[in-house]
């Protein structure tokens, strides 16, 4: 399968998109037909802070007419906090869209995690996942406008400094002292700051999982079907 990716949001994201799927699909033997799109950060960050939806969903639209040109099967919004327009971008896309929300319910609840402290933009962490999650709890933290203006600089600049590391792992420590079996990173830039760190409790990388969804697409293990927004 063919897989489009709306990237650029941020960059640094997209660049471990492209790693980790490169090399799965390595370890598997097998080749990766993928196109990648760019899309404008900050044209993002204006909208989503705004929630002006219809007007990201129809940057995305563009994006995904110009996958579909390239060949591609399917389009991916490597944000989570992209997915704040996800209904309004699914109705106007040419291609089947892959979420990056729905499938972490089910893998949480795989995992036995009742409760989940979430770092990422402010929309994410304050509707909870856009309020996707209905097998799991989930808690933010107690200055939410902070951690997502923290996210925010951090994800345009496309590099993490030490004082935002230390902030995002002390907000993920206070998550699990509140309750939280694990720390979701619930926005793709987030790898900046923990970078596979040991920080003293569970990290579980939202990427990832959709990563390996993206991989079983690719290697037509997973119905396409199954898996759209």
């Amino acid at each position: 399968m063919h897989l489009g990716l709306i990237g650029g949001i941020g960059a640094a994201a997209t660049v471990v998109y492209y790693q980790k799927l490169t090399a799965a699909m390595r370890t598997l033997g097998m080749p990766l037909e993928l196109t990648i799109v760019q899309a404008d950060a900050n044209v993002l960050v204006k909208n989503n802070l705004s929630d002006n939806r219809d007007a990201q969903a129809d940057v995305y639209a563009g994006l995904i007419d110009r996958l579909k040109a390239a060949g591609a099967d399917c389009a991916v919004i490597t944000s989570l906090g992209g997915h704040f327009c996800i209904d309004e971008t699914v109705q106007r896309a040419s291609l089947p869209l892959v979420s990056g929300v729905t499938p972490l319910d089910n893998e949480f609840a795989k995992r036995g995690i009742q409760t989940v402290g979430l770092l990422g933009t402010a929309v994410v962490m304050r509707t909870k996942l856009y309020g996707q999650l209905s097998k799991t709890d989930a808690i933010a933290p107690n200055d939410i406008d902070a951690a997502g203006r923290t996210y925010l600089d951090m994800a345009l600049a496309g590099e993490c400094t030490a004082e935002q590391r230390d902030f995002f792992i002390s907000e993920g420590q206070k998550l699990v002292d509140s309750g939280s079996d694990a720390v979701v990173l619930a926005g793709t830039d987030l790898n900046l700051a923990f970078d596979g760190r040991d920080v003293g409790y569970d990290v579980i990388d939202a990427l990832d999982i959709h990563i390996d969804l993206l991989v079983r697409l690719a290697t037509e293990k997973e119905d396409l079907r199954n898996h759209t927004a």
